[in-house]
């Protein structure tokens, strides 16, 4: 009755699940921002891609804009070569009529008739060319004015496929924001699932285990002191040890199959050691002895059925001590194998 009455009066540990809460408050911080960093990478990427595209159709406008410039100037020594002929001609008709005048006030002298007639034939002769050159100037002028409405309706094409670019790239970015929150509310609903089986499972290692001395659950992570599974200076787990590994490989196991299968989670098993150097022909540093501590328990776990797609292995040696103190109770606590679910 004494000892039901102690049981009873145990505190309650608050601790596990505002440390569970905390985790999972860190895990969805973590989601949000690297949702923001692919988000950022996908609309750099299109933004990236529109530029180039804009910097092609720009540099085609400039090449446009230097070739109808030059058009336009030889428009211009067109227009004046065509009206520096029209003025000849007109000057040319001017002499002609002169001429004729001439010709018509001397009909009584035969010579003067031979002479006026001679020069009205070389003034017509004169007059043909110039309306010639008039005729080629004119048609230089017309095919000017066709490469100038050529070159306009070229520009009308670009600015269409200027405007239809920058309308293509605001719908870009509405489907990545949309893109964006969709993998959002999708990640939280994964986040959340993964903790709430994390908890159930944890809830399930403490009934399993019980209340053994040196096995414990501390927030998000599942402990057990190295003396419970190895020798000291080990690797090989003792037979206690495979007994408490037989009862985690079961839960485990249960819980694989509970998992919905796209869900991302792996268990990973992290070694540590204490402060104190080990220097042996098997194991010439604590690194060395926390990683084949670790791989030993994930071997022992695939051996019983543990899917090994599940598992992951990591040394810490004395790098993360959760007791910085020197005593040999400080130094216990920190030689220790810690299971963690967590992400892929």
């Amino acid at each position: 009755m004494a000892g039901r009455a102690r049981t009873r009066m145990r505190p309650i540990d608050y601790w596990p699940g505002f440390v569970d809460a905390l985790s999972t408050m860190l895990l969805v911080i973590i989601f949000l921002l690297s949702v923001f960093m692919l988000a950022q990478f996908f609309l750099a990427r299109e933004v990236t891609g529109k530029d180039t595209a804009l910097t092609k159709l720009n540099r085609q406008i400039e090449e446009l804009s230097q070739l109808l410039a030059l058009e336009r100037s030889s428009k211009t020594e067109a227009e004046g070569t065509a009206a520096l002929l029209s003025a000849n001609l007109e000057a040319a008709q001017q002499d002609k009529a002169r001429m004729q005048g001439l010709i018509d006030a001397d009909k009584a002298g035969a010579s003067s008739a031979e002479a006026a007639g001679a020069l009205a034939a070389s003034e017509q002769q004169k007059l043909a060319a110039q309306q010639d050159l008039s005729a080629k100037a004119l048609a230089q002028v017309d095919i000017l004015n066709q490469q100038i409405a050529a070159l306009r309706r070229q520009l009308g094409a670009v600015e269409q496929a200027l405007d239809a670019s920058e309308k293509s790239d605001v719908e870009s970015q509405v489907k990545i924001a949309d893109l964006g929150a969709r993998l959002n509310v999708a990640l939280a609903q994964k986040v959340q699932e993964l903790a709430r089986y994390r908890s159930d499972f944890f809830g399930r290692l403490r009934q399993i285990l019980g209340d053994r001395p040196g096995v414990s659950v501390v927030g998000d992570r599942f402990i057990f002191q190295s003396e419970v599974l190895f020798e000291s200076s080990q690797a090989n787990l003792d037979p206690a040890g495979r007994t408490e590994l037989d009862k985690l490989a079961a839960a485990l196991i249960e819980l694989d199959h509970e998992i919905p299968p796209d869900i991302p989670w792996i268990i990973r098993v992290d070694g540590h050691t204490d402060k104190k150097p080990i220097q042996s022909a098997q194991f010439p540093s604590n690194w060395s002895l926390s990683s084949a501590r670790a791989i030993a328990v994930v071997q022992y776990l695939i051996s019983k059925g543990v899917p090994p797609q599940r598992l992951a292995a990591a040394g810490f040696g004395e790098f993360q001590p959760i007791d910085p103190g020197d005593s040999d109770e400080a130094n216990r606590r920190n030689r220790r194998i810690e299971l963690k679910i967590t992400e892929k």
